[in-house]
């Protein structure tokens, strides 16, 4: 629905077009990897991934085969924390754009049951993109936790785009009655002391903007105190449909 309603991924509004070359995967989570399968008619394009999470979508669930119907339809590329590399399309045409993966965590899925072999630092990735003009963007749609190397990661950016799922940690908790904690999901809360807000204060360089923002989270509000507490630090909170050009 979101690559439709944007005229630049789908510019001939015609269901077998698209001009999307290529997908990075940063994890396994549902949400990340269940859009593929809406893909797989268009023209082939290249998906990059960790040999863990590759071996969770094409060997764990069969379901995800179906990218893989003919051949070249989806070109698989192996990427891994700490390599950097090109951004192209299956048939090797350079985008001009680089990028580097490093690991945020070691947490799969809960649906995902043969963990053994896996690599614990292929789990959750945040991905820095690197233009032809030098321009650098930080995407981090999953984040467990902050330490003092990935703020430097982060400092170095011109746009972060940085987890906001959640506002509290037992956000969930509180308004569905039970579940899982913010923290026990993979994601670092917005507030508190230990939450995003306040550890990436420091950050002076890059435009900051939250995205992956849960409907649960009180600062989507644009009349509430946690909005205008967010957009007191200096921070945005992103909408669909919005372009920013670096």
């Amino acid at each position: 629905m979101q690559i439709e309603r944007n005229p630049a991924l789908h510019p001939h509004r015609a269901s077998r077009n698209s001009p999307i070359a290529g997908v990075v995967l940063t994890s396994a989570d549902l949400d990340h990897v269940v859009g593929l399968l809406s893909l797989r008619e268009l023209q082939p394009f290249r998906l990059y991934s960790t040999p863990s999470v590759q071996r969770i979508l094409r060997h764990q669930n069969t379901v995800f085969r179906m990218l893989n119907r003919q051949a070249d339809q989806v070109a698989w590329t192996d990427i891994r924390p700490g390599e950097r590399f090109a951004l192209t399309s299956t048939t090797g045409e350079d985008s001009g754009l680089r990028c580097e993966a490093f690991s945020l965590g070691s947490r799969y899925p809960i649906y995902v049951h043969e963990k053994a072999s896996l690599g614990p630092d292929e789990a959750t990735l945040g991905l820095v993109v690197t233009a032809v003009t030098g321009s650098r963007l930080a995407y981090l749609p999953a984040a467990p936790a902050i330490n003092q190397t990935l703020i430097e990661q982060l400092e170095k950016a011109d746009l972060v785009l940085f987890d906001g799922t959640f506002w509290s940690d037992d956000e969930l908790i509180r308004i569905q009655g039970g579940g899982a904690t913010a923290r026990e999901m993979g994601h670092i809360p917005v507030s508190s002391l230990e939450g995003s807000l306040k550890q990436l204060a420091c950050l002076r360089k890059p435009r900051k903007i939250y995205i992956h923002v849960n409907n649960t989270n009180p600062m989507l509000d644009e009349s509430s105190a946690e909005y205008r507490e967010v957009r007191a630090a200096g921070w945005e909170i992103a909408e669909d449909g919005w372009r920013v050009d670096l």
